[in-house]
């Protein structure tokens, strides 16, 4: 019996498999392997627990390693950052303070 739960768990640790698995279908199976008397009923509702805190716990690596990836990308295209950009109403006030600077400076020349 062992044997069949650590082969389970390590089948379903492969990848990302245990990740994309609901508590739903690891319930499922677990209530599966009880029936075909894999397991013991009174380890079942411990073993679909430690499957399901494992697919929660990959599901979070998984999102870190894609996001730092991500991230990653990002910097190597060099694309600029939100702060770095300047919005259309703060160039337009600027555009407006240069217009009227030069009006400013033709004016005291004229």
């Amino acid at each position: 019996m062992q044997d069949v739960k650590t082969f389970l768990e390590k089948s379903l640790s492969f990848g990302i498999g245990l990740a994309s698995w609901s508590r739903e279908k690891i319930e499922e199976t677990v209530e599966d392997m009880v029936k075909k008397g894999d397991i013991a009923r009174n380890d079942a509702r411990e073993f679909a627990n430690e499957l399901v805190k494992k697919g929660e716990s990959q599901r979070e690596e998984l999102n870190k390693l894609i996001q730092d990836e991500v991230h990653k990308a990002l910097e190597q295209m060099d694309l600029a950052a939100k702060s770095d950009i300047v919005s259309k109403e703060d160039l337009a006030a600027i555009v407006r303070e240069q217009i009227e600077a030069a009006l400013n400076a033709r004016g005291q020349q004229g």
